[in-house]
């Protein structure tokens, strides 16, 4: 499979540890102020980004949704108030994430619908033709290897089912450009160390949506796990990107 400079950027740059290993760890050190400051360096509007998203999967009204790199369950809680499938799982690499998630499901009284595991993109633990919709917001970025993972929501992906993945982009306009440049640059780390006493982590998640193959070239590696019907739009002038592919 293809590698990707993406790949090989970490959290932890002196530490030998495998990037799934270190991502785990970042995490779990962050989990407790994680949804405070997606809503704070965002200002809000990932919430636009996120519901946006799932309105994409409206009309083939899925009954059995896999939330990818779920973290504390924002997408999975969205899903079901917006769709009402029977079912959405939920998986994250980090358990302190997901302690957080489940936390938040217990709140909604959801527990029925929505189930948080462990587990791993690239490796994940459901049988071919399992789900009809999948979903990643802010995820696949930090995949080891990310056409494996790519590929392993493809197999589980029944065939008519749909991928749709939220990430970051780069905007091409240049004064938005400058700007978005600086934010994720200067400011996202010193806010991310204030608040979660941890700069290494948010100058790790700008690092890696620097050089994240996006907008064509993410439709490109779609293309070449087997989707179809692949497409991307760009959200709020450009930082941000909905993508989706058909099995």
């Amino acid at each position: 499979m293809t590698s990707y400079a993406h790949d090989e950027i970490k959290p932890f740059a002196h530490d030998k540890s495998e990037k799934k290993e270190q991502v785990a760890e970042m995490f779990d050190k962050i989990a407790f102020r994680y949804d405070f400051l997606n809503r704070l360096l965002s200002i809000g509007i990932d919430i636009k980004w996120r519901k946006a998203a799932i309105a994409r999967l409206a009309k083939s009204q899925p009954q059995k949704i896999l939330d990818v790199a779920t973290g504390t369950g924002d997408i999975a809680i969205m899903s079901h108030k917006m769709l009402h499938p029977k079912q959405i799982i939920g998986i994250d690499i980090s358990e302190g994430m997901l302690k957080i998630g489940q936390e938040k499901i217990e709140k909604e009284g959801l527990h029925e619908f929505i189930t948080l595991q462990k587990g791993d993109s690239e490796n994940l633990p459901f049988e071919d033709n399992s789900f009809d919709a999948i979903t990643v917001a802010f995820g696949v970025r930090n995949f080891q290897h990310l056409e494996k993972g790519i590929s392993e929501m493809y197999r589980t992906l029944r065939p008519g089912g749909k991928l749709v993945v939220i990430e970051f982009s780069r905007p091409k306009q240049k004064l938005v450009k400058a700007a978005y440049g600086f934010y994720m640059k200067a400011i996202t780390p010193n806010v991310g160390k204030a608040v979660s006493k941890n700069k290494e982590a948010y100058q790790y998640l700008n690092a890696s949506a620097l050089i994240f193959p996006e907008r064509n070239d993410f439709v490109k590696v779609l293309n070449n796990t087997g989707f179809k019907n692949t497409l991307y739009k760009p959200m709020t002038l450009g930082v941000c990107c909905i993508y989706e592919g058909v099995k």
